[in-house]
């Protein structure tokens, strides 16, 4: 069969749209190469190439002119152009008989290109093992592979350690909260494990806890307390208040008292023996001035842990663990000291101590113990143990086993009475209890307090150069200046006792102006030395130590633009501030922590307890235990006023007592005397012959030595008398 010229003509046209495609491939064609109208290459161009009938050349080429038959053009391209079957139709037949390489005329007469080997494009059959539509795979099939399964990545985050422990911790506290089980918290926190994260579970538990009631809050030191030692170590626990603190800032956003609450935390955790007070001041040396961190430590320091009886205040801030008066806990404790000298059983015993709740009351559990060795001789190889255990498990801290042993130390006259050999006894206990490690040593060392000259002053009268004492003084007050607080109190501590035993008032003058005249020297080596050396004087007036007087001779003797004249007017002005006395007295953390009015009302407590027929000696001891000399002028002073209103003048006998003793020194004894000399305008609307009953007793204290024979001169008391306003 013939194909007809329309299909010739379409085939023609097809294959000069192609060769138009394949000159851009051609290198060095030119347009003038191809036949005019026609897009064929030339003949000139075959020949000039010498490509003619080379397979290099493009896959159809064409002659110069139209190839007159259908024969023509299969000979140039090679194209086998079959005619379409019969009936077929027209075009569209012989469309899709004529197989160009690449190339599909679609009927709109445009050229398709198809991509390579068949894949792709409209109304073709795509590559080799294509499919129409999506495959599915059926689970049934024998050749069924699950790792065809279509499959989706799914981004994930790492978890992070830590982040999973708070997550782990929140829970445990919030359990505890709702059951209040302290056993069971312990045993989750240590089946968690990661001991190393502790420190954060202490901040997550108080923080939790501050956010709450007041019950809570007592439970969260209930816990802590619980968990000391025995799950928690010491280091850790601090570690955990350490980041409580350094985190306030945030917590005061959320928790408007934030600061309050934290401080009573930490004042709770010191009564509790589970962070040591000293680590209020290292912690605040950590903190910037000005965060929250520090004022919580302030106000832990100055409202809570300074106040009178401030254990027992802040145990029951929140309601307390124990609601039990004083004296039903001692009952307690001889109760169960006495059921464990019969039974043995030390478990137990440290059950019911640690049941008691009053773990700053401790050293009465010691002192009972003790006191029950020596009445049952057979009972203290058990009472031994139990401390010995007690103290092991960190149950009674070592501050409460000190004190516990320190007030039976004070109280073997009376208990003498019941047992004539308790001294003997308890020097006994104490190398032992020292050897067993549970006592610390430092409790064996010889003591002052008793009024006994301590080791450091028979050391110095050993020497026997009485001479040497000044420069004594002066390389204590220097070596003290160059280090921290607690050897500053110890030096004013000596210092005050070598006074009353070795030094005289000449040899501490003489010493101190050896300091001021070297002040500029000293200056060099320590920073703060003018500061700290006017802290030294204004410590030693307060301590009677020095007498105001002693402050304007060495000015006398010193240039008045030197750096010790500064640090002179310097002490005088921290003398004359306000409440001085108690503060420099506390400015190394020493002190009794007493506040002026409780002072005052124990004071008046045990005057009025001497006047009712109370001894002497007892009394002396009170004043004595008050720590307060430089605020014994209030004993003087509240005696005379006593002595008026009841008109015994018994109370002489007392102010004799403590001056013999040395417990108020002339410098006190004036100051009382002055107030009362210039308050006798007011006492005298309630006691109508007050002038009359103060010169009386001026006269008395006179005689007696307590005061200077010039005291009734206004010109040689006037420097007594500014002191005693101050």
């Amino acid at each position: 069969m013939f194909m007809t010229p329309s299909i010739f003509k379409d085939a023609y046209e097809t294959q000069r749209d192609t060769n138009e495609q394949n000159i851009r491939i051609l290198p060095g064609l030119d347009r003038q190469d191809l036949v005019p109208d026609l897009g064929f290459l030339s003949g000139a161009w075959f020949r000039r190439s010498g490509s003619l009938g080379s397979r290099s050349g493009p896959s159809t080429l064409l002659p110069d002119s139209p190839p007159d038959s259908l024969q023509d053009l299969d000979s140039v391209n090679g194209v086998d152009i079959k005619a379409p079957p019969a009936g077929g139709g027209g075009g569209k037949a012989a469309s899709a008989g004529i197989a160009v390489k690449h190339v599909r005329r679609s009927h709109s007469g445009k050229c398709v290109r198809v991509k390579k080997d068949g894949a792709g494009g409209k109304g073709t059959w795509g590559k080799l093992l294509d499919t129409d539509g999506e495959s599915h795979l059926d689970r049934n099939d024998p050749n069924y592979d699950s790792g065809e399964e279509p499959y989706q990545l799914v981004g994930t985050s790492v978890s992070d350690p830590l982040d999973d422990y708070k997550k782990a911790v929140a829970s445990i506290i919030e359990e505890y909260f709702s059951n209040g089980d302290v056993e069971l918290a312990a045993s989750d926190l240590r089946d968690l494990g990661s001991s190393g994260y502790l420190p954060y579970f202490i901040k997550r538990l108080v923080s939790m806890a501050m956010d709450r009631h007041d019950k809570e809050k007592e439970m969260a030191s209930v816990l802590l307390s619980a968990l000391y030692a025995d799950v928690i170590s010491p280091d850790q626990i601090q570690d955990g208040f350490f980041m409580l603190l350094e985190s306030a800032d945030d917590l005061a956003v959320d928790i408007l008292d934030a600061v309050d609450i934290l401080a009573l935390f930490l004042a709770r955790a010191v009564v509790d023996d589970i962070i040591p007070p000293a680590f209020l001041n290292r912690a605040k040396k950590g903190l910037p001035e000005s965060s929250k961190g520090v004022q919580a430590i302030q106000i832990a320091d100055k409202s809570y842990l300074s106040a009178p009886h401030h254990a027992e205040l802040v145990e029951r801030k929140w309601g307390g663990s124990t609601h039990i008066t004083v004296e039903e806990v001692k009952k307690k404790i001889a109760d169960l000291l006495r059921e464990y000298v019969e039974s043995g059983d030390t478990i137990e015993a440290c059950r019911c101590i640690r049941e008691l709740g009053v773990s700053f009351f401790h050293h009465e559990v010691v002192k009972r113990a003790l006191v029950l060795a020596m009445e049952k001789r057979t009972a203290e190889p058990l009472i031994f143990q139990l401390l010995k255990e007690a103290a092991e498990e960190g149950l009674i801290s070592s501050s409460q086993m000190v004190k516990g042993f320190s007030r039976l130390a004070d109280s073997l006259d009376d208990l003498a009475l019941d047992i004539p050999s308790a001294k003997t006894l308890f020097q006994s206990l104490v190398p032992k209890a020292v050897s067993e490690g549970w006592l610390d040593a430092s409790f064996a060392k010889p003591s002052d307090e008793d009024g006994e000259v301590p080791d450091d002053a028979k050391s110095l009268v050993d020497l026997g150069v009485p001479e040497y004492n000044p420069i004594f003084l002066k390389k204590l007050i220097t070596l003290a200046m160059d280090r921290k607080n607690r050897e500053k109190e110890m030096a004013s501590v000596l210092l005050s006792s070598l006074h009353s035993e070795i030094f005289s008032s000449d040899d501490i003058a003489n010493g101190f102006l050896l300091l001021l005249e070297s002040a500029e020297d000293t200056a060099l080596d320590i920073l703060d030395a003018s500061n700290e050396l006017a802290l030294f004087l204004a410590r030693a007036v307060i301590d009677d130590v020095l007498v105001p007087h002693n402050l304007e001779e060495m000015s006398c003797k010193l240039p008045p633009d030197s750096s010790g004249s500064e640090t002179l007017r310097m002490a005088r002005a921290l003398l004359s501030a306000r409440h001085a006395g108690e503060r420099i007295l506390r400015c190394w953390g020493g002190g009794t922590g007493w506040a002026v009015e409780d002072a005052k009302d124990k004071i008046l407590k045990l005057l009025e307890e001497y006047e009712s027929g109370g001894v002497v000696g007892e009394a002396c001891q009170c004043i004595r235990d008050l720590g307060m000399p430089f605020f014994n002028h209030e004993v003087v002073k509240k005696a005379l006023v006593m002595a008026m209103e009841k008109k015994n003048d018994r109370i002489l006998d007392l102010l004799q007592e403590c001056f013999t003793e040395g417990l108020i020194t002339i410098n006190q004894m004036t100051k009382g005397f002055t107030r009362i000399k210039d308050g006798l305008d007011d006492l005298a609307l309630d006691i109508p012959n007050a002038e009359e009953k103060f010169n009386f007793y001026l006269e008395h204290a006179q005689k007696k030595g307590w005061l200077l024979p010039s005291f009734g001169s206004s010109a040689p008391d006037a420097s007594l008398t500014q002191a005693a306003t101050s």
